[in-house]
């Protein structure tokens, strides 16, 4: 049976050529299948919104239509009346004028403000005046003259302008399209002639008696109209690219505009009402609107019809920008704003005919029968008003004609002409493309809607093409980018390697082959920098890798076998300047880098790496890209990034990003920052990518991280975690920037980071006391702050998620959070000290938000006094202690422990704060009940205390409700509470009083005790050369030595022939014996193999992870890379034929490992992989299988005498190489598909290809060079500067911990005195409520202190804030991640053509290489 590509990638292989077939399988490794519920649900959203759409533009105009029959000179209300519905109908004008000048003025007041051009401003003043007066003559003097149909009718002209610049500008791409603005035009004209004939036929026909003055009221309702559609010239001219200048320096300060505009539309409005109706009429008594009791009906229709019409007017137009951002555009704007006016008539007339006959009084006659008894019923109260005028309206038309009745006929022709005329002027919104998440102001020309026409005003407000980045050449498209993956690593254990290698196989998985386009326009490299990558070999003295370097190159490769069921196909070893690299090409071609860092050579710790990926990615990468004239040899493309197979040139996998970004603006060049634990999807990526791809101001943006892990620990910082996201971090987004993007997942834009003083500055190293707090201990933090004060913007995007592991030791969060805390409050103390500048700066950073931020540090600074005060009233709850009592004895362990922090080591203090914690948690459960207790005892919660504590329950419940995916998290709420004062008040006097100690305190070697250990056991390890032979053990297990003396005794024999692997000898012997001509080439792998298995097994035995605490003599290293630069190319032809150089000492044992990959049983399998890959989503699955069973069959009778673990030689790969290629040939030839076999060539030879050692190029050696010398050279400070910094860093504490000391002090002693001073003296009498909402007795008071009442007020109000950025952060959470399903991707197989994936002349030539013919 013949199984695809689908089914191998879900089925376990098993491979039964070798004893050792088992792998690890990690969790999601499988492959990412649409959710069948995600699907429907996002459908159901589509269908809600475009209900909500539907039914809110119904209402509103449903709601200005009554309003403009109740106030029409023919309505039978009374004068009084009339007056009142036409100043509802100028506060319908007036609400979104109003909306956008409180928006723009909070903008022009809090976020920037551009100094205008006058003239621009002025030019667009003009266009809004008249504009504005064109709605108010139309709504306020026009409307209430005709009737009903013929005002729904009517405003459907104002789209004539609109119409005739597309034809003039030909803003069609497609010529024969220019017909949609022309019928609209011409419609539009005939509408308004059939509404000129009907009108002419009522005056003709005394229909209603109906006078002649109406012809001049049609020529100014026409006149009104192309006023009102001078509002969106702004659409055709940005489509055109006309007056470009002007439109862009519009945007500047179109805030600024806004306001004064607003402000003159509000004016015009309001001069159009008192002319008209004061001056020319005469209708207004101002007397009249002093409304008395019996007005009250009068006052409650007229205000529910003007907030019903102001409500759905601006509900409909946010419902319609979210419809355009989860890509519902067609169904769920376009469809139902079209079909408004429709809806609107067809309800109309719903309820005049089953409404009408229903009318008290009312004859059932003929039409004009039935209208004429309307007018007796006008001065009775039993019919509804609304429905009587209604219908009275009707009856203004031909239908009540006793001559003739089909002049209507016209009427209805003219509103199929009007809804015609505006559907075909707006065609272009059926095709509009919309990116995942837009701007409102990147989808409609105007902030402002017109709520009079608010169907209209939002298809003619659509943009007609969508505008992208600024240096698109199609604005249609978007921008692709570069996403560079990079992960720091600091002693991660081996699962936790496993997390971050399966999410990067994933993303790899996720993207596809490079070569190819896919739906998120994205290319991503992986980068991975191991610090402490190294170790000394005690008995050879030689440098080598350590055991996380192993336990990460074992990873490697179980997860790429998991994925693709056979080893790595292009392994490449390089020295480099700074350790080492290893290069991998992931399955699908994307590319992996491991970049391992000797600490002896190069800074340590996670800062530096992360400067030296910023410099390396951003800086020399976008050189020699942008740049490559400057490059030796970069010119050549053939020589340093080509491969030549069967006469055709390839682009190499690690230079394809390279070439690609050379088109790749800094803008869309992104770099993920990762941990070496962080756990993520690739839908996390594109989310966070979203944010930076299309809002051209923010810097960085970060997800959703999630603490791993299992203990009491874990689960208190699970719920800190839910409630700082929750809650804090969505009030940081709404209200400004979040204040710091963790490096364990977050995304940074090339050129923010590029961007004066921020890379620059973050390359400081740190001399003074402050420096070392702020720079070192929270390198995220510090970051985000120069990203800040640059004038970027930095989110959360609360669907992007990420796991990482989180402490699980006591020990081990306290010395993180002792790191964290000190550097928190650093920075933000920091941007605090420069608001005023960073206001000036940063668009989303207010003076508001600078206080907001005040607010939470000085929340935060009182926070052990708060808790020693919340302990106070525990005690004062459970033991019924006086309150000055309970103060002074919840004063007292907070003393002590900082006492306690002063005398003592580290580890005794968090030992002694363990201890505390516990017996705080216990006092925190029994004050819990007591409260709950006391509640029930009072009989009622509204007290201070039980009010504040149910609210918090509440909100934390719908706020876990509001996170359906994360609602378990609120299990671990009562672990969080009884934890408060572990976490508010112990650890906030550990990590300050421990501020001196700036070591990193969290992942510290845990290998290195182990080893030592081993070390430990063996007693002879210098002096005797089989060190295996321990006497001691001998003594205390007979049969376990017996058997070890016997395997050790084998490997010895094998490793006698090469003794120079096991002692220390001159380099230059080992040159010599690494580069001898006349060796055969079998017998010279066969002693690699194993002279140097040995070095490897030991290294992890004789290592120490201890380099720190002393120098390692220059003797020890190898510096042949620098004598001997390799400048061969890269073109094969077959296999490739290295020149044998002289390698450092760590190169050859990690070689070793991977030469696995050529032994028997991995060869099998990786033999049938490549070719069912090579030859995936073929229409030839029957040929792929045969070919996989015949060329196994032919490899197994070439390796017939070899082992399943046997390395082959040079000369056994040559035949095999032969033999297979000759069996293919053969096959393909036989069954007439020899257009396969350059691809099935190429898979052998990927089979067969052996991990290569190469030279790292010259021009990187000496940017490496420079690079350390300039900024990452190892840091050696003299002992009077560290004496001097840790006297600093002590005088640093004394102060911050003095100044925290004083200000909790001040706070518990103001409440002592207080409480001493007694509540009868000094209190707040609170009446005492119970459950039902009555006072049981009015003598009965509540007292509370006022400093408490005025805190818990304002911790009250600090949460109410949060909640309610929540809640608007979930709402745009939730468009976001339904337009991302709408548009993720579908893991259907890609069809491959038959041609090769090679490079012809053409691709040459648009890809700007070069290849000459000495090159081919």
């Amino acid at each position: 049976m013949i199984l695809d590509a689908q089914m191998w990638s879900i089925i376990p292989y098993y491979n039964g050529d070798t004893w050792d077939p088992f792998q690890l399988n990690p969790i999601g490794a499988e492959k990412e299948q649409k959710r069948r519920c995600f699907q429907l649900a996002q459908y159901l959203v589509a269908v809600i919104v475009g209900l909500a759409v539907l039914v809110s533009a119904v209402v509103a105009k449903c709601s200005l239509l009554v309003l403009s029959t109740l106030s029409s000179q023919n309505s039978m209300r009374s004068t009084k009346e009339k007056q009142f519905y036409m100043l509802m109908l100028v506060f319908c004008l007036v609400c979104p004028n109003f909306l956008v000048f409180m928006k723009s003025l909070w903008r022009c007041a809090f976020k920037s403000f551009v100094q205008p051009n006058m003239k621009t401003m002025s030019f667009i003043c003009v266009i809004e005046c008249l504009v504005s007066l064109g709605t108010s003559i139309l709504v306020l003097v026009v409307m209430p003259r005709f009737d009903v149909l013929t005002n729904l009718f009517i405003s459907g002209g104002v789209c004539i302008v609109s119409a005739i610049l597309q034809i003039v500008f030909r803003l069609q791409r497609e010529k024969w399209k220019i017909l949609f603005p022309i019928c609209s035009l011409v419609l539009t004209v005939a509408g308004y002639c059939l509404l000129g004939i009907d009108y002419y036929v009522r005056v003709d026909s005394y229909v209603d008696r109906q006078s002649t003055d109406c012809f001049s009221f049609i020529a100014l309702g026409i006149f009104a109209s192309l006023l009102v559609s001078f509002c969106w010239w702004e659409n055709p001219l940005q489509a055109t690219n006309s007056m470009q200048d002007t439109l862009s320096e519009l945007d500047g300060f179109r805030d600024f505009v806004f306001v004064i505009s607003s402000i003159l539309r509000i004016l015009v409005i309001g001069a159009v009402y008192l002319i008209y109706h004061v001056l020319i009429e005469e209708t207004i008594t101002w007397e009249d609107f002093n409304l008395g009791d019996n007005d009250w009906l009068l006052l409650q229709s007229g205000l529910v019809l003007f907030f019903l019409q102001a409500f759905c007017s601006a509900a409909c137009h946010w419902f319609g920008v979210v419809a355009c951002k989860i890509h519902a555009v067609r169904m769920s704007f376009a469809l139902p704003v079209c079909f408004t006016g429709p809806a609107v008539l067809l309800l109309g007339m719903i309820l005049f005919v089953t409404e009408a006959q229903s009318l008290d009084g009312a004859k059932q006659g003929s039409i004009p029968e039935f209208c004429e008894s309307l007018t007796l019923l006008s001065h009775r109260n039993t019919t509804p008003v609304i429905l009587l005028e209604i219908t009275r309206s009707i009856c203004q038309t031909s239908l009540n004609s006793y001559y003739l009745q089909w002049p209507f006929l016209m009427l209805a022709l003219e509103g199929v002409c009007m809804w015609s005329g505006f559907v075909t002027c707006t065609y272009y919104v059926w095709k509009i493309k919309v990116q995942r998440i837009e701007r409102t102001s990147q989808l409609f020309v105007r902030r402002l809607y017109e709520s009079a026409f608010i169907d209209l005003s939002l298809l003619l407000n659509t943009k007609m093409k969508v505008p992208r980045a600024k240096n698109q050449e199609s604005q249609d498209d978007v921008q692709s980018c570069v996403i560079y993956l990079c992960a720091t690593m600091w002693h991660e254990t081996y699962d936790e390697m496993l997390k971050i290698l399966t999410s990067m196989l994933r993303l790899d998985r996720y993207r596809g082959d490079p070569k190819e386009d896919h739906n998120d326009l994205f290319d991503f490299e992986c980068h991975i920098f191991v610090d402490d990558a190294f170790m000394t070999e005690k008995e050879s003295g030689q440098r080598l890798v350590n055991s996380y370097v192993e336990d990460l190159i074992q990873v490697v490769i179980e997860v790429y076998r998991v994925f693709t069921n056979k080893e790595p196909d292009d392994v490449s070893i390089i020295e480099a300047p700074y350790g080492g690299r290893l290069m991998f090409v992931l399955p699908e071609g994307n590319m992996l880098y491991i970049h391992l860092k000797d600490k002896d050579l190069i800074r340590n710790k996670k800062r530096w790496s992360q400067i030296m990926y910023m410099y390396y990615l951003l800086g020399w990468k976008g050189y020699i890209t942008k740049n490559p004239q400057k490059i030796q040899r970069q010119n050549n493309p053939c020589r340093a990034s080509l491969i030549s197979l069967d006469g055709e040139s390839f682009l190499l996998p690690q230079h394809e990003s390279d070439n690609k970004r050379k088109f790749t603006s800094d803008d869309h060049t992104y770099i993920l920052a990762l941990d070496g634990d962080t756990d993520f999807q690739p839908k996390a990526v594109i989310l966070l990518v979203d944010r930076l791809r299309m809002y051209e101001n923010v810097g960085a943006a970060c997800g959703r991280i999630h603490p791993t892990g299992m203990g009491p620990m874990v689960w208190y910082q699970k719920f800190e975690y839910a409630v700082g996201h929750w809650l804090q971090k969505t009030a940081e987004h709404v209200f400004g920037s979040v204040l710091c993007s963790p490096g364990c997942f977050s995304l940074f834009r090339g050129s923010a980071l590029m961007d004066d003083n921020v890379l620059k500055r973050y390359t400081t190293t740190s001399t003074r006391a402050s420096e070392y707090v702020q720079y070192d201990q929270g390198e995220d933090r510090w970051l985000c702050t120069l990203l800040l004060q640059q004038g970027w913007r930095v989110e959360y995007n609360a669907a992007s998620d990420a796991y990482t592991n989180s402490p699980q030791e006591f020990k081990e969060f306290y010395n993180q959070r002792r790191r964290w805390g000190p550097s928190t409050l650093a920075n933000t103390l920091d941007l605090l000290n420069s608001g005023s500048e960073t206001v000036k700066r940063n668009m989303s950073i207010s003076r508001l938000y600078i206080f907001y931020q005040m607010f939470t540090v000085g929340a935060s600074i009182l926070g052990p006094a708060s808790v020693t005060l919340m302990v106070a009233g525990a005690f004062q709850f459970i033991f019924k202690m006086a309150g000055t009592l309970s103060i002074i004895i919840a004063s007292i362990p907070p003393v002590f422990y900082i006492l306690l922090c002063f005398l003592t080591k580290a580890n005794t203090q968090i030992t002694i704060a363990g201890i505390m914690s516990v017996l705080y948690a216990f006092l925190m459960t029994a004050s819990l009940f007591s409260i709950i207790g006391d509640m029930v005892m009072q009989g009622t919660f509204l007290t201070p205390t039980g009010v504040f504590l149910v609210s918090m329950a509440i909100m934390y419940l719908v706020t876990a409700i509001l996170h359906p995916e994360e609602f378990g998290m609120i299990i671990y709420g009562l672990m969080y509470f009884i934890c408060i004062p572990s976490g508010y008040l112990l650890l906030a006097i550990y990590s300050l009083v421990n501020m001196n100690n700036v070591s990193w305190g969290t992942r510290e070697s845990n290998k290195a005790g182990e080893e030592a250990k081993m070390r430990q056991n063996v007693l002879c390890d210098r002096n005797c050369q089989l060190c295996c032979w321990d006497m001691k053990i001998q003594i205390t297990q007979e049969t376990e030595n017996l058997m070890l003396q016997q395997i050790t005794g084998h490997i010895a024999q094998q490793a006698l022939p090469l003794p120079i692997h096991n002692k220390e000898d001159t380099k230059q012997e080992e040159a010599k014996l690494m580069t001898l001509a006349n060796m055969d080439k079998s017998k010279e792998a066969a002693l690699f193999v194993e002279g140097t298995s040995k070095k490897f097994e030991s290294s992890s035995s004789s290592s120490d992870e201890s380099v720190e605490k002393r120098s390692i003599p220059e003797s020890l290293y190898d510096e042949d890379d620098e004598d001997d630069e390799d400048d061969s190319d890269f073109m094969i032809d077959g296999p490739e034929e290295e020149e044998e150089v002289a390698v450092n000492d760590w190169v050859n044992p990690v070689k070793e490992v991977f030469l696995k990959k050529l032994t028997y049983a991995n060869m099998k399998r990786n033999l049938q992989e490549q070719i069912r890959y090579a030859l995936r989503n073929k229409d030839q699955d029957d040929v792929c299988e045969d070919l996989v069973l015949m060329l196994t069959d032919t490899l197994n009778g070439e390796l017939m005498g070899v082992g399943p673990e046997d390395v082959l030689s040079d000369a056994q790969l040559d035949e095999l190489r032969y033999a297979l290629n000759k069996q293919a040939r053969q096959y393909l030839k036989t069954s007439q598909m020899i257009v396969l076999e350059r691809r099935v060539k190429r898979a052998i030879e990927k089979t067969l290809t052996a991990p290569q050692v190469r030279k790292l190029d010259e021009a990187e050696h000496d940017f490496w060079d420079k690079l350390i010398e300039r900024y990452l050279k190892p840091i050696v400070e003299s002992k009077e500067h560290k004496e001097m910094v840790i006297k600093e860093l002590k005088s640093l504490r004394n102060k911050a911990v003095f100044l925290y000391f004083i200000i909790n002090v001040l706070w518990v002693v103001a409440t002592f005195f207080l409480q001493a001073i007694g509540s009868d003296v000094l209190s707040i009498k609170i009446p005492k409520y119970y459950a039902d909402g009555a006072p049981r007795n009015v003598t009965e008071y509540l007292k509370v202190e006022p400093l408490s009442l005025m805190f818990l007020l304002s911790f009250a109000v600090l949460l109410l804030i949060q909640f309610l950025a929540m809640l608007y952060h979930r709402v745009y959470t939730l468009i976001h991640v339904v337009s991302y399903r709408s548009s993720e991707k579908d893991y259907r197989e890609r069809i491959i053509d038959d041609e090769e994936d090679g490079i012809d002349m053409d691709t040459i030539v648009s890809n700007r290489l070069a290849i000459t013919g000495d090159d081919m």
